[in-house]
């Protein structure tokens, strides 16, 4: 049998200190008597730094750090609980041919959507990066909702009136069956007194196992069809059920659950359900979401990220900058043989990365982001200064964001418009394309991107630009059907002042002008010919889509912000 686990750690009351106070271990306590009620004397440096982690409001880089607060050291018990609680491991002697994986804490300061701090969260998680596949691991996907599918299913909720709520699994990944045979070393800082010798066999997925997010996934999946719920195909980290006349969606990323559906009782119900699986927090009206800022009301839904970009310019040093009209001039031209001198390359492609994850509820900034983005390689400083630029325009449209707009008849339909510029940008013979999808009013799906061959004339551009659109309205009208479980028309497709390149997509007749083009994008003949697809001449000045493929002037550019949906929020 293995032996009862009952970690000790380092000292915190007066008795374990020495005859001068300061601090030196003379023996160790259980972790009930960790925290103990009053400071005892001698405890000056431990009182001080406690006081000034929490006015820095930082994590704490090593254990010893965290026991200097009982905010760390309470989270630390609290996680040892859990895992003790949900029978995670036992104690044993390692076996001959095994190897322990070891273990570290980590930790986290947990904050709203104001940045202010809620939740000190520390996690024991393995080293899984020496696991060895085939070994200790095989396979490791885990299946999570896209972005485009939340903004879909809030698109939704508005257009009907459902309420969005926000639920999170504790301790998730703990909740995971391990095929595998997998042993780890005890928590550093606590140890089974008597026993320091051995090691943790694990029965459940533990954070940082290479395995652990396919093993909860896996666990969630079976629980929620047990549910009655129905995994969808066109998005696996979607579910929906139809139950008494009612529809119930989820949308999992990883362990935090989106719950809506046509009846508040509904909800409520489903919510029961999880519970009585798992440990859940209840985090009512969906209000924030991986960065997200949400706002529910009678009339729609608000979606911004306007603490994140406010953190993002502090971040850049531009916090107090001033705010220009556009993100980009309309004549900038760059390029990659830029004899500029060069610049910090890593605060520029970590500028990057954090204005791309921007992109999730600000279509207006995807070209200007896009076009940066090819320059990461070397940047240099004309490349930093249109990076400013930028900048600059986020730092004036911080409190814009998406309007869903509120409840509405039937059913919305999905619409979209595709735009490319022919010839391509200077630097480049490749064309530029941009697409946006609406549901309703409400923009929910966007790209801008560099199509990757060379078109021969614009009418070809044109063709290939929408067979990207077409793929993209496939897969979100199976998206949309499954979340409301109703099949609605046909997505329309307005494409861009091109009456060729429509006939070519209604056409299936070869030619000389098209025998080249690429198998794959016929497949818009094909969403044509299926009726899958309607497509739509579009004139030059109301394609919505040609703020996603080049700059514009301050005019243009605004009228057309404010038509894909971004606007100023109260």
């Amino acid at each position: 049998m293995p032996a009862t686990l009952e970690f000790a750690t380092p000292p915190m009351g007066e008795l374990d200190l020495d005859d001068d106070h300061d601090d030196a271990p003379l023996r160790f306590r259980t972790l009930d008597n960790v925290l103990g009620p009053r400071a005892p004397p001698g405890q000056a440096d431990r009182a001080f730094t406690e006081e000034l982690l929490a006015a820095i409001g930082e994590e704490p880089a090593t254990v010893d750090e965290a026991k200097a607060t009982q905010e760390w050291c309470k989270a630390m018990l609290d996680e040892l609980a859990s895992v003790e609680e949900n029978k995670t491991w036992s104690l044993v002697q390692l076996p001959k041919g095994h190897r322990a994986i070891g273990l570290k804490w980590v930790f986290k300061l947990k904050r709203d959507e104001h940045g202010e701090v809620i939740k000190h969260k520390a996690r024991l998680v393995a080293k899984g990066y020496v696991q060895r596949q085939g070994i200790d691991f095989d396979e490791v996907f885990a299946p999570v909702a896209r972005m485009e599918t939340v903004r879909v299913i809030l698109a939704v909720a508005a257009h009907h009136g459902w309420s969005v709520h926000h639920m999170d699994v504790k301790t998730a990944f703990l909740n995971g069956d391990l095929q595998e045979e997998v042993y780890v070393t005890q928590p550093p800082g606590f140890t089974a007194a008597g026993h320091e010798d051995k090691v943790l066999k694990l029965h459940k997925a533990l954070y940082g196992l290479r395995q652990a997010p396919r093993a909860w996934n896996a666990k969630l999946d079976t629980n929620l069809h047990q549910l009655g719920f129905t995994r969808s195909k066109a998005e696996h980290g979607l579910y929906t059920r139809s139950k008494e006349g009612l529809r119930m969606v989820i949308a999992v990323y990883v362990d935090d659950l989106l719950i809506t559906g046509e009846q508040l009782t509904g909800v409520k119900s489903v919510k029961d359900e999880l519970k009585s699986l798992f440990r859940m927090s209840d985090l009512g009206l969906l209000s924030y979401y991986l960065g997200l800022e949400v706002k529910q009301g009678n009339r729609g839904i608000e979606l911004r990220q306007s603490a994140y970009a406010v953190k993002l310019l502090e971040k850049a040093g531009m916090g107090n900058c001033n705010p220009c009209a556009v993100p980009m001039e309309a004549r900038l031209k760059l390029s990659k043989q830029s004899t500029s001198p060069a610049i910090d390359a890593t605060m520029y492609r970590s500028l990057i990365g954090s204005l791309r994850y921007l992109l999730h509820t600000r279509p207006d900034l995807s070209f200007s982001v896009g076009y940066l983005s090819r320059y990461m390689e070397d940047p240099r400083q004309e490349h930093m200064a249109a990076m400013k630029h930028l900048l600059r325009y986020v730092a004036g449209t911080t409190d814009h964001g998406l309007w869903y707009s509120g409840i509405g008849g039937g059913q919305a339909r999905l619409q979209g418009c595709s735009d490319s510029i022919w010839p391509g940008m200077l630097t480049t013979a490749r064309v530029q394309r941009g697409v946006i999808f609406f549901l309703g009013p409400c923009p929910v799906s966007w790209l801008s991107q560099k199509q990757r061959v060379v078109a021969l004339s614009s009418c070809e551009a044109e063709f290939i630009a929408g067979a990207a659109a077409a793929c993209q309205a496939t897969w979100l009208a199976r998206l949309l059907e499954d979340v409301t479980g109703v099949k609605s028309e046909p997505p329309q497709l307005r494409m861009d002042n091109n009456m060729a390149a429509i006939a070519l997509c209604k056409n299936p007749v070869l030619h000389d002008r098209s025998k080249h083009i690429d198998t794959k994008f016929h497949f818009i003949r094909e969403c044509v010919d299926r009726g899958d697809v309607t497509l739509e001449f579009q004139g030059m000045q109301g394609q919505l889509a040609d703020v996603l493929t080049k700059p514009l002037g301050k005019a243009r550019f605004q009228e057309l912000r404010e038509k894909i949906g971004v606007i100023k929020l109260n």
